[in-house]
């Protein structure tokens, strides 16, 4: 298969829109996180300390992710030059390699959003089981 220097230049797009995003989620995560830190002070609540743990796993994986999108971006900028110097096999090669660090980056993405599902269950736990002081409100409501 041939490819030119215009097919790494095709994923220049997809993958500054995966930086991003990732660096969206990192900022917005890093801002609930704090939030979160500062009621912990207050109020020592382990559901919180769990969402906390929760977040610092997911941060950390975020981290991986851009960490392959950035060595993505970087194979496909020196497989441009390994086909532009007219070294097609090198240049397959990195662009392979592109394309196999932007799949582990959206790989990682993927988990990070199934373990976010987790934070909302940890959230909503609460919710769901009633706590002695809501059943004793309830109950005084009837009486």
């Amino acid at each position: 298969m041939q490819i030119s220097v215009t097919t790494p230049a095709l994923l220049f797009p997809a993958i500054s829109l995966f930086m991003l995003a990732f660096t969206n989620r990192f900022l917005s995560l890093g801002a609930r996180i704090r939030h979160l830190h500062d009621q912990y002070r207050e109020r020592h609540d382990e559901s919180i300390r769990q969402q906390i743990e929760n977040l610092r796993i997911r941060v950390h994986m975020i981290r991986r992710m851009q960490g392959f999108g950035v060595m993505s971006m970087l194979s496909c900028i020196f497989s441009m030059i390994c086909l532009f110097q007219d070294w097609p096999l090198a240049g397959s090669i990195l662009f392979g390699g592109s394309l196999l660090f932007l799949v582990l980056s959206l790989g990682i993405s993927f988990l990070e959003i199934r373990i976010s599902v987790r934070a909302l269950d940890i959230l909503l736990e609460d919710m769901e089981s009633p706590t002695e002081e809501m059943i004793a409100e309830v109950k005084s409501d009837h009486r």
